[in-house]
C-alpha cells in the first residue's frame, strides 16, 4: 500500500494546508484527501507542485508499505 506522508512533510517545512493549496494552486479539499491516505490516485502534475512547494523528493512525500492482509 502507497502511504502519503504530506502531513509529516508540512509539518517539517510549518506550512499550513491553506499555505499549501496558495502555493500549489491545488484546493485545500483535494489537498486534504491527500493527507488523509484517502485518495486512490496522485496526478505526476500534482506531485510535481506539491515537492516544489516543500522543496523535497517525491520519496519524501510518498512510501510503500507492505499489506500484511
Amino acid at each position: 500500500m502507497i502511504i502519503v506522508n504530506l502531513d509529516v512533510m508540512m509539518a517539517k517545512r510549518k506550512m499550513s494546508l491553506n499555505e499549501l493549496s496558495e502555493k500549489t494552486g491545488i484546493s485545500a479539499t483535494n489537498l486534504s484527501i491527500l493527507k488523509t491516505n484517502k485518495a486512490k490516485a496522485v496526478r505526476f502534475t500534482t506531485l510535481d507542485a506539491v515537492c516544489s512547494a516543500l522543496k523535497c523528493q517525491p520519496g519524501d512525500v510518498l512510501e510503500y508499505e507492505e499489506d500484511l492482509k
